[in-house]
C-alpha cells in the first residue's frame, strides 16, 4: 500500500511538473500570436506616419528627440538616434565622471549589442577586462562555469570595468556628433499639454529656467527617476545592499571570471574591474546595513564576512577593510508597468530595475536601445504624437529584458540561505546542477549572459533543477518525510 501511495505522489510530481511547462508553451504561443497581430496593426501605422506630411519642418526647435540623462541609456541612445540623423538634445544632471560601485560588468550579450550600435571601442583603452565565466563557490567547493561562447566571434566574450570610465566614453562618442548637443542640467518636469509631452523645463548649472521641446521625450535619468511618475506605476522593492570594496594585489582563483560565494546569509562577488583591482560586493539583506561610522560594517565584514571568503583572496579582503573604503548601495527592483503616454517614453532604470546579481541593467539597457532604433528608422513624421505612441507602445513588449528580469530575481532567492529546508535543498540542487556541466550548466549560463534570452529556456532549466533536487530526495529509496520535502521544493519553486 505504502508503495502505492509512494508512486502516486512521484507521479503527482511530474505531472505538476508537465502541466507547467505545457501551460507556459501555451502562454508563450498565445503571446506570439498576440505579438503576430499587433505587428500587423503596427506596420499600417508605420506607412501612415511615413505617409503623413514631414516632421522636421514644423519643429522650430531643431530638435527631434530629448534624452533625459547620459548614464550608460542615455549616452548609448543618443549616439545611437544620432548616427540615424536624428537631431538629439542630451540634458544630463552631472557630466562629470561618474563614480558607483555597480554598472561595472557587461555580459557577452550586452557586448554583442554594443558591436551593433557601433560602440564596442568605448570599452577600449579603459583598462576594460574580459571576462569568460562565472566561478561558483559553496561549502570549500567550487565549479566553472563558462560562457558558451563557441559560436561567436574570439572578441565576444563579457567584460568588466569602471562604470565612469565607460561612460565617459560613451558621453565623448555621442558629444562628437554633429547633430547631438550634450548639455548639464537638472530636468524639473515634463511639459505636458492636452495629455501629450511636449519637452521638459530644466535648471542649467548656473541655475537659469529653461524649456526644451521636441516631438519625443526618452527618460532614462536613471533609478533615482523624478520624473517616471509621470510616465509609468512605479513599484520600486529594495531587497537588499551592496557593500563594496576594492581589493588590490590579489589574483582571482579564476582569472577572467566573475566569482559568485553562496555565503551564509546571502551572495558575495569578485570580479576584475582593472588590471589591478577586483571590485568585491557583499549582499547584506535587507534596507539597513551595520553603521561604518561606528566601526560595525567593518566588525561583521571581518567576523561574518571574511571567514566565508575564497582563501586566495582573504588577505587582499582584509586590507580593504582595513583601509576604510567601504561604500554601500540599496538594490531595487522594479517591474515595468508603463502609462503609454503621447510624446514620451521610459528607458533604462527609470523603466525597470532587478536586483544587480546577474548583471543584467546594462545588456537590458542596450537591447532596448536597438528596439527602439529600428522601430524609429521607418519614420519620417514623429509630430503625430498619438499615432507615434501607439506605434512605439510595441517597445514595451521586451522578452530579453523579461527573461533577465525574472532570471535575477530568481536567482537571488534560490542564492540567499534560509532556515527552510526546502530553500536549502533548492540551493543545493541549483549549485549542483550547475556543476553538472554541459546543457546543465551552458544552458543556465547562456540565460545569465544574454546569448540567450529565451522565456522558454529559463522556466525549463527552473524546474529541471526542482526535477533534480526532487530525485535526489527520492533516490535510492523515498520516505513519507522526502517526499513531503520534496513537495514542498516543487511549491518553493513555483513561488520563486
Amino acid at each position: 500500500m505504502k508503495m502505492v501511495i509512494d508512486q502516486f505522489l512521484l507521479a503527482a510530481f511530474l505531472a505538476s511538473l508537465v502541466g507547467y511547462a505545457l501551460l507556459y508553451i501555451l502562454r508563450f504561443k498565445n503571446e506570439n500570436d498576440r505579438k503576430t497581430s499587433a505587428s500587423k496593426v503596427r506596420n499600417e501605422r508605420v506607412k501612415n506616419l511615413i505617409n503623413n506630411g514631414e516632421c522636421r519642418p514644423e519643429n522650430r526647435s531643431g530638435t527631434d528627440v530629448i534624452i533625459v540623462g547620459a548614464g550608460v541609456a542615455g549616452a548609448a541612445l543618443a549616439y545611437t538616434l544620432g548616427k540615424d540623423a536624428l537631431r538629439v538634445r542630451v540634458i544630463e544632471r552631472d557630466l562629470t565622471e561618474p563614480d558607483r560601485i555597480v554598472g561595472e560588468l557587461l555580459q557577452p550579450g550586452g557586448y554583442l549589442k554594443l558591436l551593433e550600435l557601433g560602440l564596442q571601442d568605448c570599452v577600449e583603452e579603459i583598462d576594460a577586462q574580459r571576462v569568460f565565466g562565472y566561478a561558483l563557490f559553496k561549502d570549500g567547493r567550487n565549479t566553472r562555469l563558462s560562457y558558451p561562447l563557441e559560436k561567436f566571434n574570439s572578441d565576444v566574450s563579457g567584460r568588466s570595468f569602471h562604470n565612469g570610465r565607460f561612460i565617459q566614453r560613451m558621453r565623448k562618442k555621442a558629444a562628437s556628433l554633429s547633430n547631438v548637443q550634450m548639455e548639464q542640467g537638472t530636468v524639473t518636469s515634463l511639459i505636458e499639454e492636452n495629455g501629450t509631452i511636449k519637452g521638459v523645463q530644466y535648471k542649467t548649472k548656473s541655475g537659469e529656467e529653461l524649456k526644451a521641446c521636441a516631438p519625443l521625450t526618452i527618460v532614462c535619468d536613471g533609478c533615482f527617476s523624478n520624473l517616471r511618475r509621470s510616465l509609468c506605476n512605479p513599484k520600486v522593492e529594495v531587497q537588499s545592499c551592496f557593500v563594496g570594496l576594492v581589493l588590490e594585489n590579489c589574483q582571482l582563483p579564476f582569472p577572467n571570471h566573475g566569482h559568485v560565494v553562496l555565503a551564509n546569509p546571502s551572495p558575495i562577488l569578485f570580479y576584475p574591474n582593472s588590471s589591478t583591482e577586483v571590485r568585491c560586493l557583499v549582499d547584506v539583506p535587507g534596507q539597513k546595513v551595520p553603521s561604518i561610522a561606528n566601526g560595525e560594517m567593518a566588525k561583521y565584514l571581518k567576523t561574518v564576512v571574511a571567514p566565508q571568503v575564497p582563501p586566495e583572496l582573504h588577505d587582499a579582503f582584509i586590507s580593504a577593510i582595513d583601509q576604510g573604503s567601504i561604500r554601500t548601495m540599496l538594490n531595487r527592483s522594479m517591474p515595468a508597468d508603463p502609462y503609454p503616454t503621447p510624446g514620451a517614453l521610459l528607458m533604462g532604470d527609470a523603466f525597470n530595475m532587478r536586483h544587480p546579481l546577474t548583471g543584467g541593467g546594462m545588456t537590458v539597457a542596450l537591447s532596448d536601445i536597438v528596439v527602439l532604433r529600428d522601430l524609429l528608422r521607418p519614420l519620417q513624421d514623429m509630430n503625430d504624437a498619438s499615432a507615434l505612441c501607439k506605434y512605439l507602445e510595441s517597445f514595451y513588449t521586451f522578452p530579453v529584458a523579461s527573461t533577465i528580469n525574472t532570471l535575477a530575481g530568481a536567482l537571488y532567492k534560490v542564492f540567499c540561505a534560509s532556515p527552510d529546508q526546502a530553500r536549502k535543498e533548492m540551493r543545493d540542487a541549483c549549485f549542483d546542477y550547475l556543476a553538472l556541466g554541459g546543457v546543465c550548466s551552458t544552458g543556465p549560463v547562456g540565460l545569465l549572459s544574454g546569448l540567450n534570452p529565451r522565456p522558454l529556456s529559463f522556466v525549463l532549466h527552473f524546474f529541471a533543477v526542482a526535477i533534480y533536487g526532487v530525485g535526489r530526495l527520492l533516490l535510492p529509496l523515498p520516505s513519507p518525510n522526502r517526499l513531503w520535502l520534496g513537495a514542498r521544493l516543487i511549491s518553493v519553486c513555483s513561488l520563486v
